[in-house]
């Protein structure tokens, strides 16, 4: 390793040869998906008697092997070099490190309970992956202008009819 590799933390230094190992990767494709519209690419391992694929021939696609594994330490780390960690409720950030670990507010959770969710990491220091979009005071305010056009014709059409009818009367 080179003196610039030793100096980086050792998660840095594992993300980076995950990286170069997974660039190096063939990319694994289900048997025969590049022939029937049917077979997806999704991966499975071919089981056919007469498989050429399975039997590992010379031509046909790379299978996936326990060779091809990343390196242990990078294995379950997010790209950002954390830990995830799945939360459901508020209770949940009790048992977070927000040293070496980042969370991921489960997809059933709602608006309300996700907001304070956010609140409570927030205030503690630990890493949201998927974090609610921020809502900028401009553009909820804003209304397009062919609502705004509308509402004037409404105003206009409303203070016609008046007119109107006062002079009806």
């Amino acid at each position: 390793m080179s003196e610039k590799e030793l100096e980086k933390p050792a998660t840095e230094r594992a993300l980076a040869l995950r990286q170069r190992h997974k660039s190096k990767k063939p990319k694994f494709r289900r048997q025969e998906s590049w022939r029937y519209k049917r077979v997806s690419e999704v991966w499975r391992k071919p089981d056919g008697l007469d498989s050429k694929m399975r039997k590992k021939m010379r031509g046909w696609p790379k299978s996936a092997e326990i060779g091809y594994r990343g390196p242990r330490v990078a294995r379950g780390l997010h790209p950002s070099g954390y830990e995830e960690v799945l939360v459901q409720t508020v209770d949940d950030l009790g048992k977070v490190d927000s040293e070496t670990q980042a969370i991921r507010i489960a997809h059933t959770v709602g608006m309300k309970k996700r907001a304070e969710i956010s609140i409570r990491a927030g205030e503690r220091g630990i890493r949201i992956l998927n974090p609610l979009p921020e809502v900028k005071p401009e553009e909820a305010e804003e209304v397009p202008k062919e609502k705004e056009a509308e509402t004037e014709a409404e105003a206009e059409e409303a203070t016609g009819k008046k007119e109107e009818e006062e002079k009806r009367s």
